[in-house]
């Protein structure tokens, strides 16, 4: 098959196309003829040497779309040629609450999904939603479960609550956006391009503030009115993190699911007990979650945010165009 090979850390030019051996499924596995696959920044980090437990060679991808064309020995055979989505999140455990210790992501240490064929356990495959296109589908694995399980399971966002979410324009933003709107929440949006903002608003946002701005949270506390901020849902970390401790309401939660701008210099812990807040960590989730959040994409009221399509044999391109700040929603690579 063909498959982009990352042999050497460094820059996109490390990414080049070649012919590998197809994978073969061991009893409890299928293999997926691709049609889609898509970028997440952990591929960026990946490649660039800044992620724990790196092992070369290895074929980068967490998210994939396509036909099911092998199956292991204790696997039903019905699954053959069924359309589906894959599940990134290897080996989850049994405990909802957290993941267990044998927790992997699909494309480190497992071949991932820029190929045309990926193995992994048939528990991990469910039916593509009838309504959304390979492309559209692959954009939704790991982003869209990390922004259900932040939104969902741990926020628990209820119908009339306000929700800030930080860092609007990358896939989990977008996502947890969309999800918090579904769930009938109010939500506004921060970053530091008023062009997302303007994207966030078409996409069903109530509002948004530009973070470069000296008061932001004064803003966001305006837009929000008496009703102040229920729930901040945060992937920026840092400063802005440590700020949202103000802004949200009494009794209130914030979620973390990232920290792209690394650690606050200072917590006011005083800000959590005195508030009463509930501070939430969250990652992935669990195959159960991931059932629930595909649910949300069969009907069609949820679509996607694809920003751009590339083939296989430019995925380095496509990482290019990752690595551009101004870009809005998923990368996608289509794979012949």
């Amino acid at each position: 098959m063909k498959a982009v090979v990352l042999r050497e850390l460094g820059g996109p030019e490390n990414l080049r196309l070649e012919d590998v051996a197809d994978p073969q499924p061991n009893a409890n596995e299928v293999v997926v003829k691709l049609k889609a696959a898509a970028l997440n920044h952990r591929d960026l980090f990946i490649r660039t040497g800044l992620y724990a437990g790196i092992k070369l060679p290895i074929i980068l991808g967490s998210d994939g779309a396509g036909e099911v064309v092998a199956t292991g020995a204790n696997v039903d055979r019905s699954l053959l040629g069924q359309a589906v989505i894959i599940n990134p999140s290897l080996d989850w455990g049994d405990d909802e609450r957290a993941q267990g210790p044998k927790i992997r992501i699909l494309g480190l240490p497992d071949d991932g999904t820029y190929a045309q064929l990926v193995k992994v356990p048939s528990a991990n495959v469910y039916p593509k939603p009838a309504a959304l296109s390979f492309e559209d589908a692959a954009a939704i694995p790991l982003a869209g479960l990390t922004a259900y399980r932040a939104v969902v399971t741990r926020a628990q966002v209820r119908a009339g609550e306000t929700v800030l979410v930080t860092g609007i324009g990358g896939g989990v933003s977008s996502f947890a956006l969309q999800i918090a709107k579904h769930f009938g929440a109010r939500v506004f949006v921060t970053s530091g391009s008023d062009t997302k903002l303007d994207q966030a608003q078409a996409l069903g946002a109530a509002g948004g503030v530009n973070y470069r701005t000296e008061n932001w949270t004064k803003e966001i506390a305006a837009l929000a009115g008496d009703k102040g901020v229920d729930v901040v849902i945060d992937s920026v970390g840092g400063e802005t993190f440590a700020q949202t401790l103000e802004l949200v309401k009494a009794g209130g939660r914030i979620v973390t699911y990232g920290a792209t701008t690394g650690a606050a210099k200072q917590i006011e812990v005083r800000r959590i007990f005195w508030k009463q807040l509930n501070i939430l960590g969250s990652t992935m989730g669990s195959p159960h979650e991931f059932a629930d959040m595909v649910g949300l994409f069969g009907n069609g009221k949820l679509r996607p945010v694809v920003s751009e399509v590339f083939p296989l044999a430019e995925t380095a391109a496509a990482h290019r165009r990752m690595e551009d700040t101004t870009r809005f929603g998923k990368i996608v690579l289509r794979i012949e």
